[in-house]
């Protein structure tokens, strides 16, 4: 019996490790020959010959066969492969080498033999951003590859975060340019276990089978192309040539799992000194909305944003008080900190995930935990959402606390729950304002005195209000100079102030100087005019090459709102001047463009706000909208002065 248990030691995997393993890859595994060299014309530089992905999904832990081999096929392939290696998180996973090889005229090159090459380090390469992770990465230096070798390189790595109490998932994409010579999956798990999968189009049909008591997916395929995302659309149809599969039986399940943590890490001791801060608050208002933001901007303000992935920090948040002990933590500790806080505060609140820029089609995935990268807090007054972000800063409105753009987020509760979909409210308050103040009064061949105004609102404020705080004023106005000087059209910018408006969320920068108005003889008129440019249009839309999800819609910068006017100072007031431009509202290309075009006494005014109305519209409708694009911008604003000037 110890001999058995001995050699089942053996033969188990490391699930994690600092440092990582070398040898053959385990008997679940199918090397496969190296197939022969795609036939492509115009061949890339790096042919792939193999993409080989064989998973072992399991309760007990899942481990990962990865295999590439490529040719280099030009001396430009070769400033790709540089190096080789894979990065993993040593608390939950593990690595073991199975080859690194050059094939040289069919001679092979261990690359492997060599341990002390193979360089491994913790290199934490977010610390700028605020991130710590605690992975680690191995990596090879290819030394002495030449035109025509062909590189080999396999690893298993294996996973087993308690966190995931025995779930699995896996995703595979067909995603290497130019032809793959062979393209494989296979994944594998117990045939009790319940395992959900999806493929997204152009990735193809994998095949199951059943043996040895475990159920197989598989897919093989031989010079392939990667599917190409059709360009212009929401992501959710830009998801092409994936693979998933989960353990998960539904996202109930993914919120029953985190709900007990965030249940934890919200517990406050008796006499934490966060109770003084409540209570604070408590006595400044009663009103649970004002409450919500008080302690929105006490976490805000009085904690920084600091990722800690290293040991249980990747799914577990930490707890509330020593959060605010260490006066930082990432967006699971902010949350935990904020549900404490507005505990205390008698306003009922939970934790809803996210993921901060691929929620859109989150809903038509298999249910798994990797979907979502970021974590809000959901808090419910009177039937209506407000949402707050700990990892945000600088919020001075309580109106900041909106829906915000991740389109799905799933509640985090005891008895779970399932996907919910978050509406982005439209925006009622330019997001940009600028105004053009130019005034020619002196005459056309004066320089004319210029006033840029630009303000700002919502989100675009904050960054504002962050970046005055952190840079230097003369950086800050130096960069609006080189912005909006303009050797070409005559706009020199001399002097830069700005304001702030906390109450009403508003920033203002005001930009002072010269403008040499190009007032350019029309010798079909025999006056002269000054032009403002094109007519103001959204982007038209592109033609999209065949492949999949060819027809999707087209997304549209949703929501979004911009307002521009320019304002003209006239000389002899006004007199014998006139105005040409658009004027009207105009329904093109999802957006609603109102513009106007006037002239009242001596000031020639140009106006123009662009409103999107739709988060996307359909591939046949920008197609037609096209030719309403190019009719909007042939439309230019000028003013024309009388024949004597």
């Amino acid at each position: 019996m110890a001999a058995v248990l001995a050699a089942n030691l053996a033969a188990a995997p490391a699930w994690a490790a600092d440092q990582p393993l070398y040898g053959p890859p385990a008997a679940w595994v199918d090397v496969a020959p190296i197939p022969p060299t795609p036939k492509e014309e115009d061949a890339t530089a790096l042919q792939v010959l193999l993409d080989d992905h064989q998973s072992r999904l399991d309760p007990a832990g899942d481990a990962f066969y990865a295999r590439r081999v490529l040719r280099i096929a030009k001396p430009e392939g070769l400033a790709n492969v540089k190096s080789l290696g894979t990065i993993w998180s040593p608390e939950t996973e593990g690595v073991t080498f199975h080859t690194l090889a050059i094939i040289r005229d069919g001679k092979v090159i261990d690359l492997l033999a060599d341990r002390k090459a193979m360089l491994v380090l913790r290199r934490e390469t977010n610390l700028e951003q605020a991130s710590l992770d605690g992975r680690i990465t191995a990596s090879r230096q290819i030394d002495g590859l030449q035109v025509g070798d062909i590189l080999d390189f396999a690893y298993t790595k294996t996973r087993n975060d308690p966190v995931l109490q025995g779930h699995s998932f896996d995703v595979e994409q067909l995603g290497l340019p130019g032809v793959i010579g062979r393209y494989r999956i296979s994944v594998s798990w117990p045939k009790a276990d319940h395992v959900v999968w999806k493929t997204t189009p152009g990735f193809g049909d994998p095949k199951e089978t059943t043996a040895g008591g475990r159920v197989t997916l598989s897919l093989d395929k031989t010079d392939v192309l990667a599917p190409k995302a059709p360009i212009g659309a929401p992501l959710r149809f830009r998801r092409v040539g994936l693979f998933e599969a989960t353990s998960f039986r539904n996202w109930s399940e993914v919120s029953k799992l985190m709900a007990p943590l965030f249940a934890k890490a919200a517990q406050i001791s008796p006499d934490s000194p966060i109770k003084a801060e409540v209570q604070a608050i408590a006595q400044q208002t009663t009103d649970p909305k004002a409450r919500a933001f008080a302690a929105l901007q006490l976490v805000e303000n009085k904690t920084r944003y600091f990722f800690l992935g290293m040991g249980e920090g990747g799914y577990v948040p930490a707890d509330a008080d020593d959060t605010w002990a260490r006066r930082f933590g990432d967006c699971k500790a902010k949350t935990a900190l904020l549900l404490a806080i507005l505990k205390e505060l008698n306003v009922p609140a939970e934790p809803v995930l996210v993921n901060l820029n691929a929620g859109d089609g989150i809903d038509e995935l298999p249910p798994a935990l990797a979907a979502f990268n970021h974590v809000l807090v959901r808090v419910k007054i009177d039937g209506k959402s407000y949402w707050l972000d700990g990892t945000r800063t600088g919020d001075t409105n309580p109106e900041s606390m909106h829906a915000p753009p991740y389109k799905w987020g799933l509640p985090v509760r005891a008895e779970g729950a399932n996907l919910e979909q978050i509406v982005e409210p439209q925006i009622t308050v330019p997001t940009t304002a600028t105004v053009v103040h130019l005034d020619a009064s002196k005459g056309l061949e004066e320089l004319a005195p210029a006033r840029i105004t630009v303000t700002y609102s919502g989100i675009l404020a904050i960054q504002m209000r962050s970046t005055v705080a952190r840079s230097p004023r003369a950086d800050i106005e130096r960069g609006f100079r080189q912005t909006y000087s303009n050797a070409a059209t005559g706009m020199q910018i001399d002097q830069v102030t700005w304001s702030d408006d906390p109450k009403r969320d508003l920033f203002t920068v005001v930009m002072s100087g010269t403008d040499d108005m190009d007032w350019r003889l029309n010798p079909d008129l025999g006056i002269r005019e000054f032009r403002l440019g094109q007519g103001v249009a959204p982007r038209p839309f592109p033609k999209r090459d065949p492949g999949p999800n060819q027809d999707a819609p087209f997304a549209i910068a949703y929501p979004s709102f911009s307002r521009t006017k320019t304002e003209i100072v006239l000389p002899d007031g006004g007199k014998g001047f006139s105005v040409r431009g658009p004027t009207g509202v105009a329904h093109v290309a999802g957006f609603e463009i109102a513009s106007g075009s006037s002239l009242q006494g001596d000031v020639a005014s140009f106006t123009v706000d662009q409103q999107s109305v739709t988060p996307e519209i359909s591939a046949v409708d920008a197609q037609a909208a096209n030719h309403e694009i190019r009719k909007l911008r042939d439309v230019d604003s000028l003013v024309r002065a009388p024949a004597r000037s």
